[in-house]
C-alpha cells in the first residue's frame, strides 16, 4: 500500500510543465516499468535555478520528481551532482547516510519501497544525464 505522504508529495505539481526555457534538458524511460520523464533545468552561474518536468509514470516516480524539483533549486552543480550520486547509492546500501540537501528522500528511499527504487531513481538519473 502506498504511503499517504508519498501521494501528497506526488500531488505537488508546482514544477510540472515544460517551459521550453532551459540550459539543460533530458528525457529517460525506465525499461523495467515504462515510466517516462522529461525535464528542463535552468542553470545560471553554476547554480540550478529551476527544474521543470513532465512524467508519464507511477506515483513513486512522480513523488521523486516533485521532491527533487524543490530540493535541487539553488544548489551549485558540483554539490547537486555529488549528492545525487550519493543519494542513488543510499538505496543500495542502508549504512550510508542521506545527503544533507536530500534528507527528505527518506520517505521514498527505504526498505518498504526498495522494489520501486528504479522508479524513484528515474528523475535523479534524468538530472544527472542532463548535466553531463
Amino acid at each position: 500500500m502506498i504511503n499517504n505522504k508519498i501521494i501528497k508529495i506526488a500531488l505537488n505539481t508546482k514544477n510540472v510543465g515544460l517551459t521550453n526555457k532551459y540550459n539543460f534538458k533530458s528525457n529517460l524511460k525506465n525499461s523495467l516499468c515504462g515510466d517516462k520523464i522529461e525535464l528542463e533545468l535552468i542553470v545560471k552561474n553554476s547554480r540550478i535555478n529551476s527544474m521543470k518536468y513532465e512524467t508519464e509514470s507511477c506515483v513513486y516516480c512522480e513523488a521523486s520528481a516533485s521532491l527533487l524539483s524543490t530540493k535541487i533549486k539553488n544548489l551549485d552543480l558540483t554539490t547537486a551532482i555529488n549528492e545525487l550520486n550519493l543519494l542513488k547509492r543510499v538505496g543500495k546500501d542502508e549504512k550510508l547516510n542521506f545527503p544533507r540537501h536530500f534528507k527528505d528522500f527518506e520517505i521514498l528511499i527505504n526498505k518498504n519501497n526498495l522494489k520501486r527504487i528504479n522508479c524513484i531513481n528515474l528523475p535523479l538519473d534524468a538530472v544527472l544525464k542532463a548535466l553531463r
